[in-house]
């Protein structure tokens, strides 16, 4: 039996159903991040396993035993909130000792695990500090170490990153899994970031329309997506999904793609015949300005993301794919349309049924 099982949770407010029918069971000292959409249900979803909400239907079991009927304060969760949630008129010290103090525990042993808790996060030297006098990132290290003070086995956070700026959240990406495995705490950790998903989680749960629609590795979520909805949420650029209806021809399985015909691999026979979204994502297309056997395209726009530049190609029938390459190549300084050839890894391609767009 896994630490923290989740079975048939299903929630609604009127005739609004915000979480249905869902499962998921989570390994002791597990990273689960839940990925998905503004307004999936993410938020709701920890509530509910926090005991701020009942579900309609379903169990939440922690360590083989139900707390669907327990109060918030009896299950053994800590909870950090995407708005921080501190108390304004405490210092860091008295919001970080606030769960400890209700559950009466000697102040010896509060003052030990406070600082404790605050040395861990960086935060010792502001703990007489309101929180009016805290930095964005203080404030959230606050809301952590409030909710692992306790040393809960299951920790959850809602989007705890959100709020604070790029370079504090490039650095708790690496400083979150430290922290967390001393505490061999369970988490589940809400994200709407796709690359903040990647990066923290062994796992990560897509959360789509109330429900889970892929629970698995990061990067299988990311090479193998489990439909075209699920494809688009992961990449930047988004990844590029075209209508196609491969067909066997002499030797093996072919399509029309961008004005052009190309080749699958060997194992393509699966989608012959059907029709199809075929999905390849940009760092899989490779452009040259120079005649290939590729597809020929027109290079409509460059331009750098990050440390990659990506690139608009315009296919001779219309069809617009986006590309890209990292930095430092001879394209860096193009400028202007240009005549160019487009070359597919297609045993990266991924092909999905056009009417459902599940994964073939």
């Amino acid at each position: 039996m896994a630490f923290l099982e989740i079975t048939g949770l299903s929630k609604s407010f009127k005739q609004h159903e915000v979480i249905r029918d869902l499962s998921v069971a989570i390994e002791k000292g597990e990273f689960l991040v839940i990925f998905g959409p503004s307004g999936c249900g993410k938020t709701v979803l920890l509530r509910l396993i926090a005991g701020m909400m009942q579900p309609d239907a379903g169990d939440i079991v922690i360590d083989g035993r139900s707390v669907v009927d327990l109060n918030p304060e009896n299950r053994d969760i800590g909870m950090a909130f995407q708005n921080y949630a501190l108390y304004p008129h405490m210092t860091a010290y008295e919001n970080i000792a606030s769960p400890l103090r209700s559950r009466h525990v000697p102040e010896a042993e509060v003052g030990t695990r406070v600082h404790d808790t605050a040395r861990m996060l960086r935060i010792d030297h502001v703990l007489d500090h309101l929180p009016k006098a805290l930095s964005q990132g203080q404030k959230q290290r606050t809301a952590l170490a409030r909710s692992l003070v306790g040393r809960p086995s299951v920790v959850l956070l809602d989007d705890p990153l959100r709020n604070v700026d790029a370079k504090i959240r490039y650095e708790m990406r690496f400083e979150l899994p430290r922290v967390l495995r001393r505490y061999e705490a369970t988490v589940i950790y809400v994200t709407q970031d796709y690359k903040e998903a990647m990066a923290l989680g062994d796992r990560v749960a897509v959360l789509v329309d109330g429900a889970f629609r892929q629970v698995a590795h990061p990067h299988e979520v990311y090479d193998a997506p489990g439909t075209t909805r699920i494809a688009r949420l992961f990449g930047d650029p988004p990844i590029n999904l075209v209508p196609v209806q491969p067909v066997t021809a002499a030797g093996g399985v072919e399509m029309n793609v961008a004005g052009g015909t190309v080749r699958l691999p060997a194992d393509s026979a699966a989608v012959a015949g059907r029709d199809c979204t075929f999905g390849i994502r940009s760092e899989d297309i490779w452009v040259s300005l120079e005649p290939t056997e590729g597809l020929p395209v027109t290079l409509e726009a460059i331009t750098p993301v990050n440390n990659r530049l990506v690139m608009l190609l315009r296919g001779d029938e219309g069809t617009e794919l986006f590309a890209s390459c990292p930095q430092g190549s001879a394209l860096d300084h193009l400028r202007g349309r240009h005549k160019a050839w487009a070359t597919m890894d297609l045993a990266r391609a991924h092909f999905f049924d056009h009417g459902d767009g599940v994964r073939i």
